[in-house]
């Protein structure tokens, strides 16, 4: 069992950075794969960027690359994901997610959820 708790979220002007966290509590965080999804109002759930247990492999979406980067530090049981360069269109509830398998990039392949955290891209 994992629980996952974010934050990081907040109002932020164009060209800006956040640094979301999700911290982990269960003694087997290492071994799962992590990933950020987000949601923006009416729009489906959509993948970020995942990142495997050792962070030997990080995956993520074309419209965030070069802009945010995952990271993760087991022995503090946290995944980061550094956003720089924020668009309006980033604006979304970020969610962290914990999976068993070595990188999924589907919402159905992650096992535990947190609830999420509002990032708001003002222009």
């Amino acid at each position: 069992q994992v629980q996952l708790v974010e934050s990081g979220g907040g109002l932020v002007q164009a060209g800006g950075s956040l640094r979301l966290s999700c911290a982990a509590s269960g003694r087997t965080f290492s071994s799962y794969a992590m990933a950020w999804f987000r949601q923006a109002p009416g729009k489906e759930r959509e993948f970020v960027a995942a990142i495997t247990w050792s962070s030997r492999s990080t995956y993520s979406t074309d419209s965030v690359k070069g802009r945010f980067t995952i990271s993760r530090d087991n022995a503090k049981n946290t995944v980061y994901l550094q956003m720089n360069k924020l668009k309006p269109e980033d604006t979304a509830v970020y969610s962290c997610a914990a999976s068993p398998r070595i990188l999924p990039k589907s919402s159905i392949e992650y096992d535990y959820w947190g609830q999420g955290t509002q990032v708001t891209v003002s222009s």
